[in-house]
């Protein structure tokens, strides 16, 4: 019999998600534990929710996260600018970017992105539906899955 005290916690991934809507931050933090409760003990989700750009750039030089989920319009610094100065600040995680803006846009920002060297998962349409995002996130929970190397070697999705 297995001894509870004696197995090792479900591995972490840290998530900073980054929209100036609020209701947004709690929509996709609510699907982020959602999804960590479908995977069991395989593995959770340590999330980091902000409405600032500046913070949220701050925070990836502090406590740099597995996933970034980045809405594109936001006031004051958008989408596009947080990508390239989080690609001149060396992040090195995954990023998946959310609109509400039509296909065209997304798909350019996902260009611009990948040609500042991020490693974009995709580009979705606002709001996410919990099945895409559980989709787009089945690499890295299985990369940090028990018995996975954790590579963080993901494998870009193509956006919605």
């Amino acid at each position: 019999m297995d001894d509870p005290a004696n197995k090792a916690p479900a591995p972490r991934i840290r998530v900073l998600l980054l929209d100036d809507d609020h209701f947004m931050l709690e929509l996709l933090t609510d699907m982020l534990a959602d999804i960590g409760a479908a995977a069991g003990a395989a593995v959770s989700f340590e999330v980091r929710a902000e409405s600032d750009a500046k913070r949220a750039l701050a925070s990836l030089a502090s406590d740099a996260p597995e996933l970034l989920i980045c809405d594109l319009s936001m006031p004051d610094m958008d989408g596009i600018e947080f990508m390239q100065a989080a690609a001149a600040a060396g992040f090195g995680g995954g990023v998946m970017l959310l609109s509400g803006m039509d296909s065209g846009v997304r798909k350019a920002a996902e260009r611009l992105a990948k040609a500042h060297g991020l490693n974009v998962l995709g580009a979705f349409k606002k709001p996410i539906s919990a099945q895409e995002l559980q989709a787009a996130l089945a690499p890295l929970v299985a990369s940090n899955s028990p018995g996975q190397e954790n590579s963080y070697n993901l494998s870009p999705l193509s956006g919605k």
